[in-house]
């Protein structure tokens, strides 16, 4: 795309920022009123670093980007069925044994940044506080506006890098990508195995510690957390990895094979 294109593109997207205001949330959005019984807090040494989303009794999806929180792996568990990180009751915290990231995954260009984590014993799935999460089979293209949901325990604020005890959710709305390219100006480069999404007001956005967690559009989940430049930027979507049919079959086989 032209340099005079990508000027036009942001150009009508701030004119959109500025008829739809631009008040200061926090981080996140808000709290969670119910849990989400497929999403997972990945845990070293019983401290948060990544989100993630049971797809199987043994196995949780994440990101890539996050095994560099695995280390040792013996101290990494997930815990299932929180609303709240403090309060146990009800939970269940279960090893990681191993995990599987793509051949080809880059930190650099945030390709192929898709992750599955086994467990060390198959979760127990209860009625309702714990569920495995349906993919999609056909790894369709998500269309510019869809409006969808990011949750996780990141840090509630920029400054201060922490994360919350409360599960948080916020809406966010998928951006093009041509106008994406041209905020990231190719850096990275957004493939259609990946995806942008953001918020057209100021800080409400998926932030550290929600690496890995599910994005969900229309009751499904389309994608994952993969990250972005800082955090509630309008002109910095989050970046996230898409549900695409070359990743659904890379996830499809590592089950198979296990």
């Amino acid at each position: 795309m032209m340099p005079s294109q990508c000027l036009s593109l942001v150009f009508l997207f701030t004119i959109l920022q500025v008829v739809a205001g631009t008040d200061v949330s926090i981080i996140g959005g808000k709290e969670a009123k119910k849990l989400k019984p497929w999403l997972v807090s990945i845990q070293l040494k019983h401290r948060h670093v990544c989100g993630g989303t049971l797809i199987h009794e043994q196995w949780v999806l994440t990101a890539a980007h996050c095994k560099n929180f695995l280390k040792p792996i013996k101290s990494v568990t997930v815990l299932l069925g929180a609303l709240s990180l403090k309060n146990s009751k009800n939970t269940q915290r279960i090893k990681v044994q191993s995990y599987e990231i793509p051949q080809k995954f880059s930190v650099e260009t945030k390709q192929n940044d898709i992750m599955l984590l086994k467990l060390q014993e198959k979760v127990q799935l209860k009625r309702k506080n714990v569920k495995v999460i349906r993919l999609p089979k056909s790894g369709k293209d998500i269309p510019t506006g869809t409006k969808c949901e990011v949750s996780g325990w990141g840090t509630t604020s920029v400054e201060v890098v922490r994360s919350s005890d409360m599960l948080r959710e916020v809406e966010v709305e998928v951006v093009s990508r041509e106008l994406c390219n041209c905020y990231y100006d190719k850096k990275p480069f957004i493939t259609q195995d990946m995806l942008c999404a953001g918020n057209k007001e100021q800080k409400k956005d998926a932030c550290w510690g929600d690496s890995g967690g599910p994005l969900i559009c229309q009751k499904s989940m389309v994608g994952l957390v993969s990250g972005g430049n800082g955090c509630g930027d309008p002109q910095k979507p989050g970046v996230y990895t898409l549900l695409s049919k070359k990743h659904l079959f890379w996830i499809n086989t590592i089950l198979k094979k296990q």
